[in-house]
């Protein structure tokens, strides 16, 4: 359902998350290293997060990429939005293009009703809800 960049995007944006509290600014080489992603496919990724403002990037010396305040309030449907487009959780489960309710293909109405829920926790879990269980390490961003 989410891309693998989308995945990307989430576990970078929870990553900044978590330097919230001490300020710090994060290079592109520590997030993907800290991801174990490419360089390249982050600081695309990065951009595009800055673009739409869920993120912020400090360039020069003492820059990198952090969060506000502010934003840590966002849903976790802005990140899904900015990378995999409105419509991520809107696909039929076999990728079908002519599937819908009077159309369904063999999996739709069980599809659509996890679909609807996972979009409902998306819209409803903000930034900071998904940073508090790894700051306190009852949630992990890698393995």
């Amino acid at each position: 359902m989410l891309s693998n960049t989308c995945k990307t995007a989430l576990k970078a944006v929870i990553f900044l998350a978590t330097k919230f509290e001490s300020g710090h600014k994060t290079g592109i080489r520590e997030i993907a290293d800290y991801l174990g992603a490419s360089e390249h496919t982050v600081g695309k990724m990065l951009q595009t997060l800055v673009k739409h403002g869920i993120i912020n990037s400090f360039k020069g010396p003492t820059g990198g990429f952090y969060i506000s305040e502010q934003q840590l309030q966002q849903p976790i449907i802005t990140i899904v939005e900015a990378i995999d487009g409105k419509n991520s959780f809107r696909g039929c489960g076999l990728g079908l293009t002519r599937c819908s309710a009077t159309h369904p293909c063999p999996i739709h109405h069980e599809y659509k009703e996890a679909r609807d829920i996972l979009e409902r926790i998306f819209n409803d879990k903000k930034i900071i809800d998904l940073r508090e269980p790894v700051n306190n390490g009852v949630a992990y961003l890698f393995g």
